[in-house]
């Protein structure tokens, strides 16, 4: 089979222009990665396995891993826009590719608001709303004038967000209240159940790895950059997620950590150190504004590329002819998120995103299945798909009840277009 690079969607959009390279891709990476769900996520981790954090990290690790290398495979042989969108599309089929996009997007853009929501919440807490939605605008408008801006903006966040980050994990250390008693690697605590439970929303934190290969339309030499900074980006996200982890547990211990409302700024107050508090409540909001432009920018490429076979109204496949974006994908992205910020209270709501990227990296996996039979070269793949399907099942029953929903009510509506429309829908050529 061969990628459809080069062809053209509906109202005489092309390609996207090639302008990242291995440097800008990690930075896009790390940008997604690094963001508001190390600030948050620790906490409800930490309750669920205890004393076994570290051991979930590393769980979570590991199928993330396998996630990257399929996805990075998969990236390089087709560069085009959406991810495993248009893996599953090329390898396993129409209904399969359509599935992974479904998740992606229904559930992405609930985290957007989520994550716009997290923006207001840190930065004014009495007008969460309205900060929520102008950053959703700012961010539209940063991501409309180019790929380039975006990126420019990312790495000031990114390096704002490991200053930050270092600090805490400086002061948590170099504390007189810290303990290496504290920090254990085994499964004690909420036992081998917990730790998976742990590593499923862990997980969340690193599901901005493969964002470059969602962006493998505007990635040069694809075939060589994709495989280099997928993985690249996921292991610079790992040390500093093993670092801090360690830091904070070392001064608050598994059970004050799982206590904890905001994680690390707790862990700075405990270590000596409250007036920091702001500092790191300053860094929390700008990695949330991180990780929505990350998260813009990933929703609105594969809502493109769907909306090329029409299963997303093909006006949204429009590319700007200056800017080089898909314009009208990213307005209304933009839109829908800032609807839902200024009226749902979708932070409570989001338990399916995790879920969803799961199943959206399951079907990945599937795809890189069949891009050899050696068995060797197959040994990732199942292990990844494998974590992906266990993973998604330890997490809280209501977030898998929610996602299940979700991906049934995608499959469902894609049973009655076909029926419907009584032809195929996309297509291959």
């Amino acid at each position: 089979m061969t990628g459809r690079t080069g062809r053209r969607g509906p109202d005489g959009a092309g390609e996207l222009r090639r302008t990242l390279g291995v440097r800008d891709a990690v930075v896009i990476g790390l940008g997604a990665m690094v963001g508001a769900g190390i600030f948050a996520v620790l906490g409800p981790a930490a309750d669920a396995a205890g004393a076994g954090l570290l051991s979930a990290l590393a769980v979570a690790a590991v199928v993330a891993y396998c996630n990257a290398v399929a996805s990075a495979r998969l990236a390089a042989r087709y560069p085009e826009s959406g991810g495993t969108y248009v893996y599953g599309r090329e390898r396993l089929g129409e209904f399969w590719g359509y599935l992974a996009g479904w998740a992606f997007v229904v559930g992405k853009t609930a985290s957007c608001a989520a994550m716009a929501l997290t923006v207001g919440a840190y930065a004014w807490p009495g007008q969460a709303r309205a900060v929520a939605v102008a950053a959703v605008v700012a961010l539209t408008a940063v991501n409309y004038l180019g790929v380039r801006k975006s990126l420019w903006l990312t790495r000031v966040i990114v390096a704002g967000v490991l200053a930050v980050l270092v600090l805490v994990v400086a002061v948590c250390l170099g504390s007189p209240e810290a303990e290496a008693g504290r920090v254990d690697v085994g499964l004690s605590g909420g036992g081998f159940g917990g730790v998976l439970e742990a590593a499923g929303l862990l997980f969340f934190a690193f599901a901005g790895y493969a964002r470059v290969a969602t962006l493998g339309e505007e990635v040069r030499d694809p075939a060589r950059t994709i495989p280099r900074a997928v993985p690249l980006a996921l292991g610079i996200a790992l040390a500093v997620y093993a670092c801090v982890a360690v830091a904070v547990l070392a001064v608050l211990g598994a059970g004050g950590l799982a206590e904890a409302s905001a994680p690390l700024a707790d862990a700075v107050r405990a270590a000596g150190a409250p007036g920091l508090v702001p500092v790191v409540r300053v860094g929390a909001a700008v990695a949330a504004l991180g990780s929505l432009l990350a998260l813009i920018l990933g929703v609105s490429r594969t809502t493109l590329a769907m909306a090329r076979d029409r299963h997303l109204p093909g006006a949204l496949a429009a590319v700007h002819a200056r800017f080089q974006v898909p314009h009208r994908a990213e307005l209304a992205v933009g839109a829908v998120v800032a609807l839902l910020a200024a009226t749902a209270d979708v932070r409570g709501a989001v338990g399916f995103s995790s879920f969803g990227v799961l199943v959206y990296y399951a079907i990945a996996n599937a795809a890189a299945w069949t891009l050899s039979r050696a068995p060797l070269a197959r040994v990732g793949p199942v292990a990844g798909a494998t974590g992906c399907v266990v993973l998604a099942f330890a997490l809280p029953g209501v977030s898998v009840v929610a996602g299940a929903g979700v991906v049934a009510v995608g499959a469902v509506a894609y049973g009655v277009r076909r029926r419907i429309g009584g032809r195929r829908i996309g297509g291959r050529g």
